[in-house]
């Protein structure tokens, strides 16, 4: 976030690096095992109420080239979103140095596996489970969310739960839907994760594109989006699909604003709000 900070700081002179504002009736427990891999344990940080009510269940996706960035940046995030009536966690994945795809996307999978399983500590209502996302993390979320309750998806090891890893909402941030597309501009990040370039791994570039799987199952989603093309190629024509299939859908650009502008001020509480509404809009259909 420093480094992000250090190059937008000329053009954007008046931002500042959003800080982790926790508020008395929130709970913060942090370093939560929520999956082990031989030797390699995987965590996530909770935050969620004090109070024993049922609460919809955000599960948030750090972004970073699928290579780089950690879960305490969706930190902040996290705790806005629990002091508006959500039980939110950042969750740690494997990158592309460690794993390449689909692991990271088994991670949040068994992430949401064992928040619904652990739902009476955490105050959750397992059938309200949104997943959100930004810039590579956003295409994450929106392919965990096109591919419920598809099991080339889901890990071994999760597919003898019998616990869902079915979720009822999108927020996809900045996040890519098609890694070969006219509006993309995909190439060394991408594949260092996919394991090779288009030409060389054409098949796992698609097969991990959401566009490729959004159907009459897909849950509502919302596009928050800067105003680069190339970070939300694919998404009109997912639109498209959504709407033949009668899925609700939001999209909200904030304009003028720099790709990473979820972690800055002052288009955070932009960012909160647009998220807010949406889910509440959702959840109340439920």
């Amino acid at each position: 976030m420093a480094s992000t900070y250090n190059k937008l700081i000329k053009k954007y002179p008046d931002i500042n690096i959003v800080s982790k504002q926790i508020e008395n009736s929130i709970t913060e427990e942090t370093e939560v095992i929520y999956k082990k891999i031989g030797n390699r344990i995987l965590k996530l940080d909770a935050y969620y109420s004090s109070f024993p009510d049922k609460h919809p269940a955000v599960l948030l996706i750090h972004g970073g080239g699928w290579k780089s960035g950690d879960k305490s940046m969706m930190s902040p995030m996290a705790a806005k979103l629990a002091a508006n009536g959500y039980s939110c966690f950042t969750i740690e994945y494997r990158l592309s140095p460690e794993a390449k795809y689909p692991s990271a996307i088994y991670d949040v999978k068994s992430a949401i596996q064992f928040v619904k399983s652990n739902a009476a500590k955490f105050n959750v209502d397992t059938t309200r489970v949104a997943v959100l996302g930004c810039s590579s993390g956003g295409q994450m979320a929106a392919l965990v969310g096109t591919t419920n309750k598809n099991k080339e998806f889901e890990d071994k090891i999760d597919l003898k739960s019998k616990v869902s890893t079915t979720i009822q909402a999108i927020v996809n941030i900045d996040g890519i839907l098609a890694f070969k597309h006219p509006e993309s501009n995909e190439g060394e990040m991408a594949a260092l994760w996919l394991g090779g370039t288009y030409d060389e791994k054409s098949y796992v570039w698609n097969d991990a594109s959401a566009l490729n799987h959004v159907d009459e199952k897909a849950p509502p989603i919302l596009f928050i989006n800067s105003s680069f093309d190339r970070f939300h190629a694919g998404r009109d024509d997912m639109i498209s699909i959504l709407n033949r299939n009668n899925i609700y859908s939001e999209v909200k650009t904030i304009v003028g604003s720099p790709h990473s502008f979820w972690l800055f001020d002052p288009w955070f509480e932009q960012t909160v709000e647009y998220t807010t509404q949406f889910l509440q809009t959702i959840f109340k259909k439920i």
